[in-house]
């Protein structure tokens, strides 16, 4: 999937006009997910690069509302798409677009690895603010026309060890998040992707899993709500 073609897709998701309907995805609607800017920054004190997206409202203030269930749970997400190939972030040669994104999901926890909520359990807070690498593909049967590539058992697909065991390439890096007023930051070290430069967009998405219906994605984009550049055309660039 190239370049174009996910930006097809996802203009596609902003048009008023698509073809399928998404009645959930309004509750969410509104200046929280509004973005006004995006941008990264190299810094070489600690090696890391920090993601930043800046919204008309509050950043991170709005959560997805539970639904009880694995089964349709919804996501929401700041999502940093970029020119990474997916080797650069651990994954097997895939095609696809790599993504960095920021979710909340109050319904089920995906990062074993970390607590985010620091209470010392490791499976209780998938509400919180936290990110995971993801390889996106078009896809007709959401009205997003996006997802996150599966794969099967015999694929023998090449995943970080952080994954979090579902069959998608998905990763759960457990890099730092921190929102504060407008914005939502991510610290990325340097030394976990294999690449210097790359660029970037930045995007508000609502997603829903699916667990149940095998003729739709196990993670679909159903509603964009917002795009940095207004075409993804992934314009920006690191600052150093």
């Amino acid at each position: 999937m190239n370049t174009s073609l996910l930006t097809f897709a996802l203009l596609a998701a902003l048009s008023v006009h698509t073809a399928f309907s998404c009645e959930k995805c309004s509750n969410y609607e509104g200046p929280n997910l509004k973005i006004t800017k995006t941008e990264a920054s190299y810094l070489p004190q600690i090696n890391s690069f920090v993601m930043e997206i800046q919204v008309e409202g509050k950043a991170g203030e709005t959560y997805p509302i539970k639904r009880g269930q694995l089964d349709g749970a919804p996501v929401l997400g700041y999502v940093f798409p970029t020119s990474l190939k997916s080797t650069d972030v651990g994954f097997g040669k895939v095609e696809g677009i790599v993504a960095l994104a920021v979710t909340s999901h109050p319904d089920f926890d995906d990062t074993a690895l970390w607590d985010e909520n620091g209470d010392g359990s490791y499976d209780n807070d998938g509400k919180v603010w936290h990110t995971h690498w993801v390889v996106l593909q078009g896809d007709e049967r959401v009205p997003g026309k996006l997802s996150v590539v599966q794969f099967k058992p015999e694929d023998k697909a090449i995943l970080p060890p952080t994954n979090p065991g579902m069959p998608m390439y998905m990763d759960s890096p457990g890099y730092t998040v921190v929102k504060h007023g407008n914005k939502i930051r991510v610290v990325l070290p340097a030394d976990r992707i294999r690449a210097a430069e790359f660029r970037f967009d930045a995007v508000t998405a609502f997603m829903q899993v699916n667990t149940s219906d095998k003729e739709k994605p196990m993670l679909g984009v159903y509603k964009a709500y917002s795009v940095a550049s207004g075409d993804l055309s992934l314009p920006y660039s690191v600052k150093k």
